[in-house]
């Protein structure tokens, strides 16, 4: 378990450099008073571990934009993923700003460490914006519009998963997105973009259909499990419709069978992960044995209880028909 006396932890994610799991994960500081206010004070923070319980923290890791007011990442860094690239790592985050959409002006950049500890922005633009096209945007969704810049922002474009193409074709990336035109809690998508070199992104269709009852699919997982890909994300109960509830109960993390890590996928037949109702922002993680594990916290700030912690691993495997259980 990680858990920091003068922060609270919640959504992270893992790579795994071959001898060491290294953790990033969002903090923030408990003098804050209220969880609340955790989001736009949020930065990442980075531990290793070679068996998934016993972390060492490093400390902070990467957070907003030193260059000051007006960069698109100088509010706070939310969840991404880290990929290896070449002799180095690279990894996208989300970010927010402080130039006038708050948390609904949300952004993907790009960073690069030689160590996966002291990290260099790329870039003073993002990676990839949303196209109104496919995904809603300030423009196409009542939210905050102040500002010229609305068509290319978004209340919902983070979680950036980024992955080698299976075939060797370059690299995928999927986002947590929200269709234009379907309704509220029923429009979660998956975006997705493709690229050569991690440098220069193609942005194209969501991987999915709107229609589920899932008005978010954040922090995706693709993985294969012994021979089977599997897709594995979360989704509050807050963000789904009262048809997903009454169908599949009060959830957070969803798994569905996969026809491959680039989908298409039907989220009509997401399951929820039953032993932990409240899991969230859990990362699919195989650990040195070969088994699987999710990594991740309790999302227990509705009930009022304070979890902001990463568990111990949780032992998981496929079923018979390629949903996540316990193991």
């Amino acid at each position: 378990m990680l858990r920091l006396d003068d922060n609270y932890v919640w959504d992270s994610w893992i790579a795994d450099d071959g001898d060491l799991y290294h953790l990033y994960f969002l903090k923030a500081p408990r003098s804050l008073g209220s969880p609340g206010l955790r989001h736009v004070n949020a930065t990442v923070g980075h531990a290793t571990s070679r068996d998934l319980v016993d972390w060492d923290y490093l400390g902070e890791t990467f957070g907003p934009s030193p260059s000051g007011h007006g960069a698109f990442d100088d509010l706070g860094i939310w969840t991404g993923s880290v990929v290896r690239d070449g002799n180095r790592w690279r990894m996208f985050y989300t970010a927010i700003s402080r130039k006038g959409h708050h948390i609904y002006d949300q952004r993907i950049g790009s960073a690069i460490s030689d160590d996966m500890h002291h990290w260099t922005r790329v870039s003073d633009v993002p990676a990839v914006l949303p196209d109104s096209r496919w995904y809603k945007t300030l423009a196409v969704k009542p939210s905050p519009t102040e500002g010229p810049d609305v068509e290319s922002s978004s209340e919902t474009w983070r979680d950036p998963l980024v992955f080698a193409d299976p075939d060797g074709d370059g690299w995928h990336m999927l986002v947590c997105a929200r269709d234009t035109n379907a309704a509220q809690n029923d429009d979660g998508v998956i975006a997705h973009a493709t690229s050569p070199d991690l440098e220069n992104w193609t942005l194209g269709p969501p991987l999915c259909q709107p229609g589920a009852g899932f008005g978010q699919l954040e922090v995706l997982q693709n993985k294969i499990i012994d021979g089977r890909p599997v897709l594995v994300f979360t989704c509050h109960p807050q963000e789904m419709t009262a048809e997903r509830i009454a169908a599949s109960g009060n959830y957070c993390t969803w798994s569905l069978p996969s026809p491959g890590l680039t989908g298409l996928w039907d989220n009509n037949l997401a399951r929820p992960f039953l032993p932990e109702p409240d899991l969230f922002a859990a990362p699919l993680v195989q650990q040195r044995n070969g088994s699987w594990a999710l990594v991740g916290f309790r999302n227990l700030e509705p009930k009022g209880i304070d979890a902001f912690e990463i568990l111990d691993p949780i032992p998981v495997e496929l079923d018979a028909e390629g949903y996540l259980v316990a193991s």
